[in-house]
């Protein structure tokens, strides 16, 4: 007996919301499905970062077995109709409701947490499955409304494209042995907490595991610097600081060593994301646990709510 969230597992109709300032996973995340205009991506998209990941692609390979994304909607209909021109999209609607019965699943692919809950209130009522892009929440009311989809079974996936960098995985889950017992776990990202503290948080948690006890942000919204204590006896440093250039390296310290990595082929990541959603579409096996998800969006709530009580110790559990 198939446990398939969609009709045809092999002919995916997936349909994509954006756009939020300074986030182009319209685009990227479209051509990873559908490729791309060869001659207009590299001169039109508003992102320059994104044509130069795509083109170290083989052009005639790309794409997600089994799935397309077949429209899009934005706030507004213009910059829907660029990432349709770019990425390929056949279909532009005015408002993100009119998907509905066109599609068979649909990724939100926005990153300000507290509008996750109206944008993906229409696809709820109507049953779609749904992928919210990172952070699925930031504040403990919405995180409260997603958790009880979750208990009704609603399937709804949420993470960070950092969970899947590749040149992490070698640490996942156990695999910091060579450094000893664990210590120290340092990283940081560029920009916002509240948008790309998740980053942050969800590249370390396959390393650290469950278990955080407390974080404490004694930093400002411009230059977050964030102290997190975990279960098994070893502290984590995060940033947040707005005008960094890049993330910072990832470093692991414990009693036997050192070991620093840096991640580098956002394609990868970005593209393994979308691909454990297909399958979660496929299977309704999902890729992690969703208590990690609740886990991590507490601790961005705590990250917010440090700051803005001039760095209290926020404890999480």
């Amino acid at each position: 007996m198939s446990n398939a969230l969609v009709k045809d597992p092999n002919d995916i109709r997936i349909g994509i919301l954006g756009m939020t300032e300074g986030n182009g996973h319209p685009y990227s995340w479209s051509a990873m499905f559908n490729k791309f205009n060869r001659e207009a991506m590299p001169k039109e998209c508003p992102f320059p970062v994104i044509p130069v990941y795509l083109a170290k692609e083989d052009y005639d390979t790309m794409g997600i077995p089994g799935a397309h994304v077949t429209c899009i909607a934005c706030n507004r209909r213009e910059d829907a109709e660029h990432v349709a021109k770019l990425s390929l999209i056949p279909k532009v609607y005015d408002r993100p409701e009119e998907m509905i019965g066109n599609v068979d699943a649909v990724i939100i692919a926005t990153d300000i947490g507290s509008e996750h809950v109206e944008r993906a209130k229409p696809f709820i009522d109507a049953g779609l499955p749904i992928f919210i892009d990172k952070p699925l929440c930031d504040n403990a009311k919405d995180l409260q409304y997603f958790t009880s989809l979750f208990e009704a079974g609603y399937p709804l996936l949420s993470s960070s494209s950092m969970r899947y960098a590749k040149e992490f995985m070698p640490y996942h889950n156990g695999g910091t042995r060579e450094v000893g017992e664990l210590r120290l776990i340092e990283y940081g990202m560029p920009k916002k907490w509240e948008t790309y503290g998740i980053h942050s948080l969800e590249a370390i948690y396959p390393i650290a595991g469950p278990g955080f006890l407390s974080l404490r942000n004694t930093g400002s919204a411009r230059r977050n610097i964030v102290h997190i204590k975990h279960s098994k006896g070893f502290d984590v440093v995060l940033t947040g600081i707005y005008d960094l250039s890049g993330s910072a390296g990832l470093i692991i310290g414990g009693t036997g060593g050192t070991v620093v990595a840096h991640s580098a082929d956002s394609y990868f990541s970005f593209r393994t994301q979308l691909v454990k959603f297909v399958d979660f579409l496929k299977t309704g096996v999902r890729p992690f646990p969703w208590q990690e998800t609740v886990e991590l969006m507490k601790l961005v709530i705590a990250g917010i709510d440090s700051r803005e009580q001039g760095g209290k110790e926020i404890f999480i559990q």
